[in-house]
Parts: structure tokens; sequence; C-alpha cells
């Protein structure tokens, strides 16, 4: 399949060189276009409206039962060997091809459309001294950008300046490992002095050399140089494009790598055709049926060779045979014959059937009732028709932390301090009584700050807190302190706080 895909790139002229070493100079288009970096529009869709008909008639060429029939179909054009007309098979094979072509098209669509909703995105792009509105494909390398709260990284940048002390900037990085926690990145102090003076960004001529495009996201090598002076970057300076700035007003970005150049399209690769085993296993199948036939065919090509010799000689009286033809080449021509008659055994509706039911099963994906987030207005997604039933084929899960799992929410609901337990209840006797939804809350009314969802049922504890028990006081000072949470105030009185430890909470409202 790679080949096929370069053969389409060198038509289109896409191949290029191999890069060694990336060089940009900021604020500079003119000097940076002439490498013919790439810009930062990605596609992952696998046709375009050129390469779908031939690109998708070599794939599902590739299925056995697809290559026989269209192998039978230049045998029933020869008319020493066919006593059926051509169309018998050509237009079954052209009806499955059409089925199947059409379900491809409708999946790459969605691709284009999910790959067009990225490519507009808008960001703030510094240009001839004034930040524009552009969209995410016209980002170019060397281009300096600005980030707001909660926006998607556009491309891997070079942190230039935040409006974080230190120049600090914190970002999720779910979409490149998965993880939930923040992650802190910061600024050389020289660039950071810049801060969000539009004069300065536009004015600042720095230039970078550092290493290749490649799918390494621990991993960065690169040299700053401004004024004669050299300063070394790592990946601590170093934005990835997929993550989402979280914590920051604002903050300034020079655009190293763009669009498929970046690490995490390095990483996505390209896209494949992925086979699933279930149609490894109907290959094998038609494999074994085609042993069956040809088979079948061989016995009844030995018995034409037989008839032949003892039976076909007085026949030629009322059918003489063409002139150079005997029982050996009748023999031959026969077997091919019988392929043709017997081309049923080869069930070409099979793949059909497969396809038409994977599409039913895509759509009870989308409308399953249970798989959706009523909190985000998120349906389940069948994002490809052709790999649904491997969900039901998984074994083994493997998880690397507890977090991902339960979607790092985390409740407070027991704790022990000095050798006292709290978050049970118990009565007159010491038994443990049974926690109901009638059994009394908690009152934390009082707090304008508590979370109206948390409920706990132990008011000793509450009682221990406020009669200044110096132990109880000193569980909650270090569970208020000892920890990375940052705090931030969206409205007035509503607090989010968002943790940058793994195993704690992913976000929670006034905690």
């Amino acid at each position: 399949m790679g080949s096929v895909e370069s053969y389409f790139g060198n038509l289109c002229g896409k191949e290029k060189k191999q890069e060694e070493e990336r060089y940009v100079r900021a604020n500079d288009r003119p000097f940076n276009l002439s490498y013919n970096y790439a810009n930062n529009a990605i596609r992952t869709s696998k046709y375009n409206i050129f390469t779908f008909l031939p690109l998708n008639l070599f794939e599902q060429f590739r299925r056995l039962a697809n290559a026989y029939f269209l192998f039978l179909l230049l045998l029933q054009l020869i008319p020493q060997i066919s006593s059926l007309s051509w169309f018998t098979t050509a237009v079954p094979l052209i009806l499955v091809l059409a089925m199947t072509a059409v379900k491809d098209a409708s999946d790459d669509i969605n691709r284009h459309k999910s790959d067009r909703q990225v490519n507009n995105r808008m960001v703030n792009v510094l240009i001839d001294g004034e930040l524009r509105n552009e969209k995410w494909m016209n980002v170019q390398v060397g281009d300096v950008i600005k980030l707001e709260s909660n926006q998607f990284v556009t491309a891997d940048l070079m942190l230039l300046s935040s409006s974080e002390p230190l120049n600090l900037v914190y970002v999720e990085t779910a979409e490149l490992d998965g993880e939930t926690n923040l992650k802190v990145k910061q600024a050389l102090t020289l660039t950071g002095e810049m801060g969000d003076c539009i004069k300065d960004l536009s004015a600042f001529k720095g230039e970078v050399r550092c290493e290749p495009p490649n799918n390494r996201l621990d991993k960065f090598k690169g040299t700053l140089t401004v004024n004669g002076q050299n300063y070394g970057l790592d990946n601590d300076k170093i934005l990835l494009r997929g993550c989402t700035l979280r914590n920051t007003e604002w903050c300034f970005g020079l655009v190293l790598f763009g669009g498929p150049d970046t690490k995490l399209m390095q990483n996505s690769g390209k896209t494949k055709f992925k086979r699933t085993s279930i149609d490894h296993l109907m290959n094998i199948l038609v494999l074994c049926i085609f042993g069956f036939l040809f088979t079948l065919c061989f016995i009844l090509a030995i018995g034409n060779v037989f008839w032949e010799v003892k039976e076909g000689s007085p026949f030629t009286v009322f059918l003489p045979r063409e002139p150079g033809v005997n029982a050996a080449l009748s023999s031959f021509l026969s077997f091919w014959s019988y392929v043709i008659v017997l081309n049923t055994v080869v069930p070409i509706s099979l793949y059909v059937s497969v396809e038409v039911i994977r599409l039913g099963n895509s759509f009870f994906i989308n409308w399953d009732r249970k798989m959706y987030y009523p909190k985000n207005d998120t349906p389940a997604q069948a994002r490809t028709t052709t790999l649904n039933e491997e969900l039901g084929q998984i074994k083994y899960i493997f998880s690397d932390k507890t977090g991902t799992l339960t979607q790092n929410i985390m409740a407070f609901n027991k704790c022990s301090i000095n050798g006292k337990n709290y978050g049970e209840l118990y009565d007159f006797s010491g038994q443990r009584v049974e926690i109901t939804e009638k059994t009394q809350k908690v009152d934390f009314s009082w707090n304008k700050l508590a979370d109206p969802k948390f409920t706990f049922h132990d008011h000793s504890l509450l009682e221990t807190v406020r009669d200044g028990n110096p132990e109880a006081q000193a569980f909650f000072r270090l569970l208020a302190l000892c920890h990375t949470v940052m705090p931030e105030e969206k409205k007035e009185g509503q607090i989010i706080a968002v943790f940058t430890n793994s195993s704690a909470f992913k976000q929670k409202e006034n905690p």
C-alpha cells in the first residue's frame, strides 16, 4: 500500500527531501517559505477526488473474492471456454464494488469534514505589526501567534512569553499522552521580557536551529540565536499541537513545526487501510472454498479426458472438433469452463453482507443511550464502520493508573485523625449504622464556596474542627497545602480547581 501512496505522492509533486535540521527565522515569512516547510493544514482522509477510484479499487481487489470474480469475468470473455455471458458476472461484481465504495466514501467524507473543521479554527497571528484572526491552515512556520486560556495549541511552538509570573504556562496534554494533569512550561527570560508588547514581538528577529520533525513527545533539542547570543532550547520551552492552554490568560509562541510536521501528526502516521480479524478469517474461508472449487473442477476435467478418449470420437461426426483440438486440450478448456459454471460456489455477497452488518452496527453504537454522556451532550460516535466487531473481541484492558478508569473523579468519604475514624455512623451501643438516602447530611450552607453536590453524614468531624482540635486542624491544613492545585475564579464565588497532580482530580467546582 505504501508504494501506491508514494506513487500518487510523486505524481502530485508532494515528495520532498528528508530534513536534517530545521532553520527558522521569526517574523520573516519569505525566508521561511524558501525552505518549503509544510503549512499548518492537516489531512487525515485516505482519498481525494482524483485518487478515490484507483485506490479504492486497489484496496477492494485485495479481497480474494473480488479478485476471483474479476478473474472469472476475464475468463467469460474467452468464447472457447465460456458458456455464460460476461454480464452475468460483471453486474453483480459492479454492484458489490459500488456498495463498498459508497460506504468507504461516506467514511472518508466524514474525515474530510473533521479535517476542514480543524483547519478552519481561528487563531491570532502577528502579521505586519498587528494581530490578525487567521485560520489554522494559513499559519506558517516562523509566525508569532497568540493563544488564550482554554484554546488548543495551533502548532508546535517555542514559548515566547505569557501572562503568568516567571513566564510560566500550564497545558493539558490529554490528546497527546492521555494524561489530564497539567504540565508546566516556561519561556526564556530573554523572550519573556517582551510580554504582550506587540511592537517588541513584531521586532523580534530570533533564529532557531533545531532537530527535524520527529515523533518524540518528550524530547526536543534546539538553539535560539538573538544578537549573536545562543540560548539552549529543550522540551520545557515547547508547546505541542494538541495541548490545551489552562489557567493562563494568554501566551505568545513562535511556530516551529506546522501541520504534518508536528509531533502529534508524526505520531499518527499515514492513514492505513485497516483490516480486522474477521476480514482475515473471511479470506481464509474463501481460500478454502477456492481449494474445494478447483479440486472439483480438476476431477471433472480428468473425467472429461476419459470421456473424450472412450466415448468422444463417435460424437465428432455430429460435433466436429476445431482443428488442433485433442483430448488433452479439450480437458484443459473444460477445466476453465467448469470454473465458470460452478462460480456460485464462491459467495460474491459475503463481503457485502458483512459491510451492511457493520454499517447497521455503527448506527446502533451512535444511538446507544447507555453510551451517551449527558454532561457534555456527547453521544457515542463510530468514526469508521470497518472496525466495529473488534470492540467485541477485547480480552484485556491495560491501565497505567486508577485515574484512567475513574475519570480522575474522587470524593471525600472517610478519614482517620489521631487514631479516630470519621465518616461512619454508630448508635449508642457502638454498632455501625447503615447510611441511606434518609440519613441526615451535614449542612455546609454556611460556606458559600462549598460544593452543593458534596454529601457527608458524620457531624462529629465538623464539631471536632469547630472545637479547635489541633490534630484535626493540622490534618485539614495539610490537605489544603500539600498539593499542586491551581485555583481559578471564573465568576465571583465560583472557583474552578484544576489539579496538576495526575493522581488527583481533573477538575472540580467549588471544592
